[in-house]
């Protein structure tokens, strides 16, 4: 079994763009604008939020609102919440997007790839079978079809 590879070179323009001092989770879930901050859903204890910079359309992020940096940090209470929030984002995944799989995960740590490393969050990301093609390797062009704002729209309704 040979290990997939999930190229993104489009990401390089987040990597190294000048980043603005602060947590992004944090600032995004005090602002109180779900919609234009792209949340679909707020438990006590976390939240679902879509990932501005996607691998793939729909790609979300699950967080708690506490700050903290890795799964040992984490109340029982709140990994509990966090997993129930990963399944609820599965389950509506599944129904707007048809995705053939799904990746889920996080990286612990700024050497393991998370780009936000102080504030630990999950990852999901619908996957296609032939969802990657020549575009990103030879142009270093990901092709998403479908705009955030109408990403949004399709998954919202299914978080409510």
């Amino acid at each position: 079994m040979s290990m997939e590879k999930i190229w993104a070179p489009w990401r390089m323009q987040y990597i190294l763009s000048d980043k603005k001092s602060g947590c992004v989770f944090c600032e995004k879930v005090q602002e109180k604008e779900d919609k234009r901050n792209y949340i679909l859903f707020r438990d006590t204890l976390g939240f679902i939020m879509m990932n501005i910079f996607p691998y793939n359309n729909g790609h979300l992020m699950v967080a708690p609102y506490r700050h903290v940096a890795s799964l040992e940090d984490l109340s029982s209470e709140e990994l509990a919440q966090l997993m129930m929030l990963v399944q609820k984002s599965l389950v509506s995944l599944k129904e707007a997007m048809k995705a053939d799989g799904y990746n889920v995960g996080m990286n612990i740590g700024a050497v393991a790839g998370a780009g936000i490393a102080d504030h630990l969050h999950i990852h999901l990301v619908p996957r296609w079978s032939g969802d990657t093609n020549f575009m990103p390797i030879l142009a270093e062009t990901k092709v998403l079809p479908q705009h955030l704002d109408t990403t949004y729209e399709i998954l919202k309704p299914l978080f409510s």
